[in-house]
């Protein structure tokens, strides 16, 4: 059997930290993900997806991440059943085993600084565009990633 998704969107809103009752960090926020194709009005319809992280990816992801980021989110497809009233509730997440930020700050605010970093559950990797030549890119515009 296999359970994995990978989802490629920007972020909502900001990310909400807290911790459970054994001190456990836990990290939510919602990504937008644009669909393949477009509607009958030319127009690329939007899916709105629950995030979940956990430990030190939702400490990473609260520090780093703000509304608009685009992120690479890797995990798997949860479906939570809760109960309200009589009536049963079906919330689809995904819980990320892996969370790539894939563009910079708009501004320079202390949610992260110029770096392009790579976070899972069990270690971060900042890497410095050392030498690469990025200078030339305008990243506050929207592109089509190719694949």
């Amino acid at each position: 059997m296999l359970n994995h998704i990978i989802l490629i969107g920007r972020l909502t809103r900001d990310p909400e930290m807290r911790y459970t009752g054994n001190g456990t960090a836990v990290t939510n926020f919602t990504l937008a993900v644009e669909r393949n194709y477009t509607n009958q009005q030319g127009e690329r319809d939007v899916d709105f997806i629950n995030i979940v992280t956990w430990r030190k990816l939702a400490e990473n992801c609260a520090q780093h991440l703000g509304k608009g980021r685009l992120v690479a989110v890797d995990g798997s497809l949860q479906i939570r059943k809760s109960e309200n009233n009589g009536k049963t509730y079906i919330n689809p997440e995904v819980v990320a085993s892996d969370v790539r930020f894939l563009d910079w700050p708009s501004d320079n605010s202390n949610r992260g600084n110029n770096n392009n970093y790579q976070t899972n559950g069990n270690n971060e990797n900042k890497n410095n565009d050392n030498g690469n030549n990025f200078g030339n890119l305008d990243l506050d515009d929207d592109f089509d990633v190719p694949f």
